[in-house]
């Protein structure tokens, strides 16, 4: 049996990178290794020589986008699909989140606060101007509330905004960015979970209100064994209908009810330093076993690209 290889592409990170080869390597398992993937020279249509491959840093290099398309077409497992994360974003899942009945916090898209390059007022002769911001901010439940871009992650370009006053100073500040806004969930318990393929799925009590390093807590507000089941079959049924196989879901728990706040974050957190020792172990050991079943099934001679259940289906309100 030829060796296959698993790859992992990443940026400035290290410490998931390292300890995932190191794990994958120490299983032992025949004819598989893993490696930090090596680019060359990209020609259309070429394989390369990985099996599968994490992508952890595309979303930053669309470079490595594209060459992971290529990877995909001619063979490689590539996690997360890249044909998917390129379309997809954080307002659509919303939408596709109340499709498969998850509670989800009211959101309105709103448009870019400068115009797009190369288009003028004349680019937009079938949007509605004003808006009806009274009638927003009454279906949001007044303020506070949250703004932030339809698609990106990192917390970046986050605002919480306290009045119209406040918000049109945000706005300001986002130019080209397309918006939305969201209503404030005030919560007793918040839960980030970890979904790495399958069923496998690590629930951590999370507070966002910390400083970064120390949002991953120890003590969870509630634990209470049936929400954590309810938590659990949430961000299956979410990853599933998505399509993603390496993802993070956040829910804040408001009267009981688990309510999904961010669920688009296909290259999620994985430092040793932000997330614990406890929670890093459970991601390194659950990546490298889910690479390793992809790697077995993998087949150079198909294409080995995973799409959501609501694009495989197309039902509305499909389950796993």
């Amino acid at each position: 049996m030829n060796e296959k290889k698993i790859g992992i592409l990443f940026g400035k990170e290290r410490t998931f990178p390292e300890a995932f080869v190191a794990r994958v390597n120490e299983k032992n398992e025949a004819n598989i290794s893993a490696e930090f993937v090596h680019v060359d020279e990209v020609i259309q249509g070429k394989a390369t020589q990985y099996a599968v491959i994490i992508d952890r840093i595309s979303q930053d290099v669309p470079f490595y986008r594209s060459y992971l398309k290529n990877a995909a077409l001619t063979g490689t497992k590539v996690i997360n699909n890249p044909f998917w994360w390129s379309a997809d974003e954080k307002f659509f899942n919303n939408c596709l989140c109340e499709h498969i009945d998850i509670p989800v916090p009211k959101t309105v898209l709103l448009p870019s606060n400068k115009m797009p390059d190369d288009t003028s007022g004349e680019s937009f002769s079938n949007l509605k101007f004003p808006l009806d911001w009274e009638k927003i901010i009454e279906y949001l439940g007044g303020f506070p509330m949250y703004f932030k871009p339809h698609a990106g992650g990192g917390w970046k370009s986050v605002y919480k905004v306290k009045s119209l006053e406040h918000l049109w100073q945000c706005y300001n500040e986002t130019e080209q960015l397309v918006m939305m806004l969201q209503e404030n969930i005030d919560f007793s318990s918040y839960w980030r979970c970890y979904y790495l393929g399958g069923d496998r799925v690590h629930i951590m009590p999370y507070e966002p209100r910390n400083p970064h390093h120390l949002r991953y807590i120890d003590e969870p507000a509630d634990d209470d064994p049936k929400l954590l089941a309810t938590i659990k079959d949430y961000v299956i049924r979410i990853n599933h209908a998505l399509g993603y196989d390496f993802n993070t879901v956040e829910f804040a728990v408001r009267d009981g009810v688990p309510i999904a706040i961010d669920f688009c974050n296909p290259a999620p957190d994985a430092d040793v330093n932000s997330v614990g020792e406890k929670n890093f172990e459970w991601i390194v050991e659950n990546a490298a076993n889910m690479a390793i079943d992809f790697a077995k099934k993998q087949d150079f001679d198909k294409v080995n690209v995973s799409w959501g259940n609501f694009i495989k289906s197309g039902v509305k309100g499909s389950r796993p």
